[in-house]
């Protein structure tokens, strides 16, 4: 019982440790706020508003921020279409599709 609890108490000091370091990693959604806050980027929802409705009623799963691109996810027919953005001009600069 004595180990259980020791093994316990160090399985929770490590985590208490590591937990700040992860923290410390930008997310996606935090740098994208910067870069529309700085001008670098258009705001995403004006980037949606110009792309979902020209994707012919593939259902639109979510974004992704990569660098300076967005990547939109849809889905149609039970196929994944990849929509890249521009996120400075929000001009679609490739589709790519499974």
């Amino acid at each position: 019982m004595r180990l259980y609890s020791l093994l316990l108490g160090a399985a929770l000091g490590s985590a208490m440790i590591a937990s700040p370091a992860l923290a410390d990693r930008p997310r996606d959604q935090d740098r994208a706020f910067r870069a529309t806050q700085e001008g670098r980027s258009m705001p995403l929802p004006r980037i949606e508003r110009q792309v979902v409705p020209s994707m012919g009623g593939a259902d639109y799963l979510g974004p992704e921020l990569r660098g300076d691109t967005y990547r939109l996810k849809f889905v149609r027919d039970g196929r994944v279409i990849w929509v890249d953005v521009d996120a400075a001009t929000g001009r679609v600069i490739g589709k790519a599709g499974n």
